[in-house]
């Protein structure tokens, strides 16, 4: 029956792609000006923002058991102009808040490392991000300071963003190895980020955060431990994070393509190489402080703690072809490749790449459609930690995701969805038949986005 509703969603598509060009025009927002509002605080530097974003996922096959479930995020968005407002030239101040309603599909039904939906979090009403950011030197430097969601500019693929599974927005590694999974989405930390510009297709993000949210064990909850996101806490450790950002091939906006005549400049890319670093204390995956495996009856089951953890990662994207006779219908290909030490992390290496089509319809000059492949790998360490237990040994877990993204109307993005994970959990048993592993899952739906 899931399946057959999966199908029959993922068939929409032949729908929107006879919606008139007209649907496809800059967005505007379902409320509008709001009856002159958004003219009038525009004009004090003011600017309000409201999406919602709604995903309707089914596993369909395969995993802990068949079902759907209905999860959704709102956002709201609060930015103040400071020279606008105040006569402070440079100054941007920024608040926001998520209100996180309905069911994850992942624990309940797929018990999957790459989570279905990017969405994904605990139910709440709560403070996401509340900072100020100070520009100088007409922009070629600025420092951030305040909570901050770090998912929002650093480890960021342009193109990866397109798809649904949480994995291909924060990575997989980070995810599992830090407290928390991180600052980022539902999360953030107090932090002091920095940018400079040394040329103009250069860029370095640099900052410091607290690396615990949730200020608990590496194993609590750090969503329930700061459920309205107002905990700042400062009293754990230090996540230092960098990136060098290269973009090659950047025209002003309107001169790469002229009809009939290739690219002058050729065709633009972005390249990021960047590392993490905690000073907190990580668990050791196998070992206790007593030499013996954790598995071991006769260990005093304390791990043995390690001070500090790190990451090294790189980001790609490209764009490899666009149409001479329409600059809006691009190829572009991504890759994010990311590693860290095996020890004291469950997932020692993380990967996603893909290809996406802009415009890949005529007519559908919004619209964009993609395929992600994704992998992440139980780290040696936490697989010994299987083999001394006598159960299945974590590997390797594979994702590979279609999508396509129609702009419906200018407030309202429909995107259906379909992800086949490939040795869930990178090998776990099936809580109903303990003689397997999990089988594949195929999961399928849409997301939905409005702009308020």
């Amino acid at each position: 029956m899931w399946l057959r509703r999966g199908l029959s969603t993922l068939s929409m598509l032949a729908a929107y792609q006879i919606l008139p060009a007209s649907a496809q025009t800059a967005n505007s927002g379902l409320l509008g000006d709001m009856g002159g509002l958004r003219t009038i605080l525009g004009k004090e530097g003011v600017t309000l923002g409201i999406t919602d974003s709604e995903n309707l996922l089914a596993n369909v096959s395969g995993g802990v058991k068949q079902g759907a479930t209905m999860q959704g995020v709102t956002t709201a968005t609060l930015d103040v102009d400071t020279e606008k407002a105040f006569r402070l030239q440079g100054g941007t101040f920024h608040a926001s808040a998520l209100q996180i309603h309905g069911q994850s599909l992942s624990p309940s039904y797929l018990d999957d490392l790459q989570t279905a939906n990017g969405n994904e979090a605990e139910n709440a009403t709560r403070l996401w991000e509340l900072w100020y950011d100070q520009a100088f030197d007409e922009s070629r430097a600025d420092v951030k300071i305040g909570q901050q969601s770090i998912d929002n500019e650093f480890l960021v693929s342009q193109y990866s963003g397109l798809f649904v599974n949480t994995m291909a927005g924060w990575p997989l590694l980070p995810s599992s190895d830090l407290f928390g999974g991180g600052p980022a989405y539902p999360l953030s930390s107090l932090g002091v980020r920095g940018q400079f510009k040394p040329a103009d297709n250069e860029n370095i993000l640099a900052g410091v955060f607290d690396d615990n949210p949730g200020g608990g064990a590496f194993s609590d909850d750090a969503q329930a431990l700061d459920h309205s996101g107002t905990r700042f806490n400062l009293n754990t450790g230090a996540l230092f994070i960098a990136e060098f950002q290269y973009a090659v091939n950047q025209p002003a906006v309107g001169d790469m393509v002229q009809a009939g005549r290739a690219p002058s400049s050729g065709l633009p890319g972005t390249y990021k190489i960047g590392f993490w670093y905690d000073t907190g204390a990580f668990p050791d995956q196998e070992l206790g402080t007593d030499g013996l495996s954790l598995a071991n009856p006769a260990s005093n089951g304390n791990p043995i703690m390690h001070h500090g953890n790190y990451s090294l990662y790189a980001v790609m994207d490209q764009t490899v072809w666009q149409s001479r006779a329409d600059s809006s219908r691009n190829l572009n290909i991504f890759a994010r490749i990311m590693g860290a030490p095996a020890t004291q992390n469950l997932i020692d290496f993380s990967f996603n790449g893909g290809v996406t089509l802009a415009a890949p319809f005529p007519g559908r000059d919004n619209d964009q459609a993609g395929i992600d492949f994704g992998l992440g790998k139980v780290s040696g360490r936490a697989a010994s930690l299987d083999c001394d237990e006598g159960v299945t040994v974590q590997g390797t877990e594979a994702l590979i995701e279609l999508t396509y993204q129609a702009q419906v109307t200018p407030w309202l993005i429909l995107q259906p969805d379909l992800q086949y994970v490939v040795n869930p959990g990178g090998g776990v048993l099936d809580p109903a038949d303990p003689t397997h592993n999990l089988r594949n899952e195929l999961v399928v739906g849409t997301r939905a986005v409005v702009t308020f």
